[in-house]
């Protein structure tokens, strides 16, 4: 082959970078449509000229992109500006905005009776609670009458005629037709109405609620007791304390299980906070599941990586207090298919956030995590960052992470400064 021929190969390998003013473009007038919606139609249009920035952007390279593939080693840790970082964060944030902007649509209204039907005909009703279940449903049947011009009658006298009716309700709204474009408030007076009729009901009285001192006194709950603490109020209080410094769990969670008050689920929290049982993971998983902080800080004390896909779901959603809980909680559990996800917010805006971000990685021990560390280190404006980041290297403590970390003896920090010290003292 001659040597023309293999200059016209090497051309053609040769890929030109992208604009980022092309995606700058794209994403402004894609910014504006997203604006100017005003129907379901036109944010579906909106959505799909998103697709189409998200794909032409899916397959540009960037010019720093290839000047990062034919950087020397001794570059690796020259900071460059990646656009695409900015460009999928737009893209991100014009979806949220979309979502937010679309409805409200039957079908919530719809789940939610349904939701509330299943709650009536499948719990034991106390009978001071029953008149209660047929007032809630008539009152979302008063509002469904004056939305929908229907007449639906009364709820009847029992809970099971109450579920029929509010059934009856339910179906006359399915096939409604209304639309999310041009009867918004209609759907949205139904979807509230429909939200308080199920708080509603979760606040009427059960059977079983008066029947719980009764079944833990069977259980044999209260024997704990003594004679001196029998009449201290809350009794159950008392109890929980008690098996909580005999380090018993099950009758702890007999409690959690059984008492629903917002006082002793706080109180029993605490307990097992203070013991951290593996026992109680299930339970404990579940509240934590609805974000409850603390919930979240007693799986990282019992160290289950059966936690750490829950966990993770709460990072990077706005909640700046639960997360730097969670990213604790992920730095004790210790997993190291967590590096990825906790490393990921060492970007984050809040300074906090990416502090708790570092010491959880240095809590986990990956090596993956030396690199991240190091750009951090060097990088970030927060100097409370920074030490967390040499923090987490000597928490690592290979000879590689310790390196990093020395470098930094005379920071213009001092609290960085301190922990560069101790890696060179190691």
């Amino acid at each position: 082959m001659s040597n023309g021929d293999s200059e016209d190969t090497e051309d053609a390998d040769v890929v030109d970078p992208a604009d980022p003013t092309v995606f700058q473009t794209q994403l402004d007038e894609a910014a504006e449509a997203v604006d100017a919606a005003d129907t379901e139609a036109a944010l579906d249009e909106a959505d799909e000229l998103l697709d189409e920035v998200e794909s032409d952007l899916n397959d540009a390279t960037f010019a720093v992109e290839l000047e990062d593939e034919d950087e020397e080693d001794e570059n690796e840790d020259e900071d460059k500006d990646n656009p695409r970082d900015g460009f999928e964060d737009r893209l991100s944030s014009l979806r949220d905005d979309i979502e937010e902007q679309r409805g409200p649509y039957l079908a919530e209204v719809t789940d939610a009776l349904d939701s509330a039907e299943s709650t009536i005909t499948s719990s034991e009703w106390a009978k001071e609670g029953k008149p209660d279940v047929v007032t809630a449903v008539n009152s979302y049947v008063d509002t469904a009458t004056v939305v929908l011009s229907g007449s639906y009658g009364g709820s009847g006298e029992t809970p099971a005629d109450a579920a029929e009716t509010l059934a009856t309700v339910r179906e006359e709204i399915a096939d409604s037709g209304f639309h999310p474009d041009t009867d918004e408030s209609e759907i949205q007076e139904l979807l509230d109405s429909a939200e308080t009729l199920e708080s509603e009901l979760d606040d009427v009285l059960l059977f079983s609620d008066l029947e719980v001192r009764e079944q833990l006194r069977r259980e044999g709950f209260y024997d704990v007791l003594e004679s001196e603490n029998r009449k201290d109020f809350p009794p159950e209080w008392t109890a929980i304390k008690m098996y909580e410094k005999r380090g018993e769990v099950e009758p702890i969670l007999s409690a959690f299980d059984k008492l629903g008050s917002d006082f002793m689920e706080e109180n029993i929290l605490d307990s097992l906070e203070h013991i951290a049982p593996e026992e109680a993971y299930d339970e404990v998983a579940g509240l934590a599941q609805r974000r409850n902080n603390q919930a979240v800080r007693i799986l990282g004390r019992i160290g289950d990586e059966r936690a750490c896909g829950t966990l993770e779901n709460f990072l990077g959603g706005g909640d700046v207090a639960l997360e730097k809980i969670t990213l604790r909680a992920l730095g004790m559990i210790g997993s190291e298919d967590s590096t990825e996800p906790v490393a990921k917010r060492l970007g984050a805006d809040n300074v906090e956030v990416r502090s708790s971000a570092a010491r959880a990685l240095g809590l986990i021990g990956d090596t993956r995590a030396i690199e991240p560390l190091a750009d951090i280190l060097g990088s970030d404006e927060a100097d409370e960052v920074r030490a967390s980041a040499a923090w987490a290297l000597n928490q690592i403590g290979t000879e590689r992470a310790l390196m990093v970390a020395a470098k930094y003896t005379e920071d213009r920090s001092y609290i960085v400064q301190a922990q560069a010290e101790k890696a060179t003292n190691v």
